[in-house]
């Protein structure tokens, strides 16, 4: 009996050790080095997608062909926007989700561990398959990253490998939100009621439901849009009785609340951190979860705020454009809670406070330049300008972007037991801050004096605004290989400083009660909790 146990107490010593080589990551259960792979891919798809920004704006630094013919551009603008938001910001922010949840609600994994791993290992053929468009005849799909009718019934094979691969990408994020609403709702510590849970959890549980809710959505439109291609139906052709404008009203009804999935977890992070370097309580928690579930369900009512221009009848311009205002109610409100946080608060500002400060700086002013073309009249002046550009650049850039830099300097030294040096990460703040202004301010005006989207040439008057575009965007791009090689790499070699289990002193939460780094495997044992469910009891 006793050998038995013995080998039992053995097996279970043996459930500590991490798997190594190249098997812990090709068969990985564990969420956190399933989040750790996110990451990485992430931020590979993130240079990737920034190449493509970067060959953009060296073409548009001065008038006339300088690099690229027309149709590549037009190729360039269309991967650079595809890359961005479906292989960089929305899987990173699923690897933060695998990192931290487990850690924040005492679960000991992820609810389906190899589901899991099958949906993080969906999108390398996917990343693949976007990339590589560019080297299958014609080229890549050059039809901008909406995928508008009648472009898309025109584009080489390309435009199927693009459909293909958009629909892998869904399944993963579909199966990744299912795990993470099972995991929130089931797996939470005994004590840790819903209205106890953090509130990056608590975004993220909501961006699950918008996430299934919506990508069936985006699969609808692209496979139409495929058999409209290739088996005869007219869903987007007028010569068959079908309607291009159709496949913007479903595209636009999975594109708002996707631009909602890829900024809630964003305010989730934002969140976490203004509490701690305040030293104060989140002001108005109820609140924050009721603003963040208004804006999830406003989501769905305000897309054909992209649409003004196709002729949509007045009552229809009316009722989108005040909806379209309704929804920064509850945005207004969420910023209203960080400011109030931070009044009054024993703020220190170490590199996660200045991004969150950053963010909530710049994320307003996105917001502000979001409200201008809510408004119909003014909408129609500035529709497809780089009016635009800059302003969805503020809100994902400054806004997705920042988050998790500060989400990364939050939470690094739990995951890699060593403090980033923070010199190096003000550095990387102030350099990255400085140049996003200088690429994307400029766009404003240009937009405004008239100047289109997706055009590889302009004439001599938006030169000036452009050139010094151009110079922000090649710092901005400088700013994060800089982070990776001096803020990132050294941490993940163990060089630096060892991190305290608690390395913020005001921080709350169930992850800062595991060691630094955070153990292979964690609450195996379901923790018990104090009253708040931020610590645990013995």
């Amino acid at each position: 009996m006793s050998a038995v146990l013995d080998h039992h107490d053995h097996a279970h010593d043996d459930h500590h050790h991490a798997p190594t080589g190249w098997r812990r990551w090709v068969f990985a259960t564990n969420h956190k080095d399933i989040g750790t792979l996110y990451l990485l891919f992430a931020f590979t798809m993130l240079m990737i997608g920034g190449v493509l920004a970067l060959l953009i704006r060296a073409e548009l630094f001065q008038p006339g062909l300088q690099l690229v013919n027309p149709e590549l551009f037009n190729q360039f603008t269309t991967m650079h926007g595809v890359i961005m938001v479906f292989g960089a910001i929305m899987p990173a922010f699923v690897g933060f989700a695998n990192w931290m949840i487990p850690l924040q609600i005492g679960a000991s994994d992820m609810a389906f561990a190899r589901m899991n791993n099958f949906s993080f290992w969906l999108m390398i053929p996917a990343a693949v398959m976007v990339v590589s468009s560019f080297f299958m005849p014609g080229g890549a799909p050059a039809a901008g990253w909406t995928f508008y009718a009648p472009l898309t019934l025109q584009m080489g094979p390309s435009m199927d490998a693009g459909i293909f691969a958009l629909h892998i990408l869904g399944a993963s994020s579909i199966m990744g939100s299912i795990n993470i609403i099972v995991t929130i709702l089931n797996m939470r510590a005994p004590g840790m009621t819903l209205m106890k849970m953090p509130m990056f959890t608590w975004t993220w549980l909501i961006t699950a439901y918008l996430l299934i809710a919506v990508m069936p959505v985006l699969a609808g439109a692209i496979t139409m849009t495929l058999t409209d291609r290739h088996f005869g139906t007219t869903f987007f052709n007028p010569a068959g009785g079908g309607d291009p404008v159709m496949f913007q009203h479903i595209f636009w009804f999975f594109g708002h609340p996707e631009v909602y999935i890829m900024i809630l977890p964003a305010f989730g992070i934002i969140s976490q951190i203004v509490p701690t370097f305040s030293r104060k309580k989140l002001f108005g928690y109820a609140s924050m979860v009721y603003a963040t579930s208004s804006i999830a369900i406003l989501s769905f009512i305000v897309w054909a705020h992209h649409m003004f221009t196709t002729g949509m009848p007045v009552t229809g311009q009316l009722f989108f454009m005040y909806a379209t205002m309704l929804i920064a109610v509850p945005t207004a409100v969420k910023i209203f809670n960080w400011l109030a946080t931070m009044w009054r608060g024993s703020m220190t500002f170490e590199t996660p406070m200045l991004f969150a400060i950053g963010f909530i700086f710049v994320f307003t002013m996105g917001g502000f330049t979001g409200l201008i073309p809510a408004v119909a009249p003014i909408d129609i002046q500035i529709q497809d300008t780089y009016y635009i550009v800059a302003h969805f650049h503020y809100v994902l850039v400054a806004g997705s972007l920042f988050s998790m830099f500060a989400g990364y300097y939050y939470w690094s030294p739990k995951w890699t037991g060593v403090m980033y040096n923070e010199t190096r990460g003000k550095i990387h703040f102030w350099w990255s801050l400085i140049s996003f202004n200088v690429t994307f301010f400029p766009m404003h005006f240009l937009g405004l004096a008239g100047m289109p989207r997706r055009y590889a040439d302009y004439p001599m008057q938006f030169a000036d605004f452009n050139a010094i575009a151009s110079v922000g965007a090649f710092f901005f791009g400088f700013a994060q290989v800089y982070f990776f090689f001096f803020v990132v790499l050294p941490t993940m070699r163990g060089h630096g400083v060892k991190a305290a289990q608690k390395p913020w002193e005001a921080a709350e939460g169930l992850e800062w009660e595991v060691p630094s780094p955070a153990p292979f495997h964690t609450f195996e044992t379901p923790p018990k909790l104090d009253a708040t469910a931020t610590r645990v009891i013995g």
